[in-house]
């Protein structure tokens, strides 16, 4: 039988409260611990209902045995899984996502979903990004649980600093955005600064965590950024990228939030609600 419109109003309201009026620090230490375990029977259980509720695909896994859940939230995928346009003008998407709010930055407004807006004070708290990306292009990805959770570099690329902003733990699906304002601003992040290599032009990766697990992992750093992190909130780095190559990872699905200068433009594809993956062309270039 079809859902009925209240129907659906129900559902989605019940998703909303299961996924965001728990105690979301306790479902995150919860699901920490659980995910961890190495069991590989309890990794296959737990695998086998996840996929009852999702679409998971592992065919493109490097591996289909996983000694616990972690493993398989932050699995690696085959060589060549993901080819990465070459084309030296193309900026590329960091991650496998889905499309949310893209386009223009009015002046330093943007927006989260519908009626929210939300600026970019709040959200990258850095005055010299917020002038840099002044009527700019932003491009929101959101990661679904089951999607591929490692993010890439999106051109060659210098990370020379990285800004952890400590925060709530919001759930970032559509549900949540539609109904919470300024989720991305109240939420953990990492504000990754990269220069692109030779052009010299900054583009801005900002990983936001959500619940369960919440953690973000970056190549280049020694820790894990989590609640449970307690160095600077500034963090000098010199790392180098070449297109394509990975940068780090989510321990669990959530969003990355690409920014550029006004003199790069979205590619033609990038529309909200498209799927895209890792690799394929999301920004371009000036001539």
């Amino acid at each position: 039988m079809p859902a009925t419109p209240t129907n659906s109003l129900l559902w989605e309201y019940l998703r909303f409260l299961l996924s965001n009026r728990i105690p979301r620090q306790l479902a995150n230490r919860f699901f920490g611990w659980f995910s961890r375990i190495e069991s590989p029977l309890l990794a296959r259980g737990s695998i086998a209902v996840w996929r009852l509720f999702t679409d998971l695909d592992l065919d493109e896994a490097r591996t289909q045995r996983f000694r616990s859940v972690h493993a398989c939230f932050t699995r690696e995928l085959k060589a060549g899984a993901r080819p990465v346009d070459g084309d030296a003008r193309v900026i590329t998407s960091p991650c496998d996502a889905i499309v949310g709010a893209c386009g223009l930055i009015r002046q330093e407004q943007l927006i989260q979903a519908k009626r929210f807006p939300y600026t970019l004070q709040e959200l990258l708290l850095d005055p010299q990004l917020v002038e840099l990306y002044r009527d700019g292009q932003y491009a929101t990805l959101r990661l679904t649980p089951s999607m591929y959770h490692r993010f890439h570099a999106p051109y060659d690329c210098i990370v020379d600093q990285v800004i952890y902003v400590a925060g709530e733990t919001w759930n970032v699906n559509p549900i949540t955005l539609n109904r919470i304002p300024k989720v991305f601003c109240k939420n953990e992040r990492a504000v990754i600064y990269t220069t692109l290599r030779p052009a010299g032009i900054v583009v801005t990766l900002v990983p936001v965590a959500a619940i369960l697990v919440a953690s973000i992992r970056l190549q280049f750093l020694d820790e894990v950024l989590n609640r449970q992190y307690r160095g600077k909130t500034e963090i000098a780095c010199r790392a180098a990228f070449c297109k394509g190559e990975e940068m780090g990872w989510f321990e669990h699905g959530s969003t990355i939030i690409v920014f550029a200068p006004k003199s790069v433009a979205l590619c033609g594809t990038v529309q909200q609600g498209a799927v895209i993956r890792m690799g394929q062309p999301l920004m371009r270039l000036p001539s």
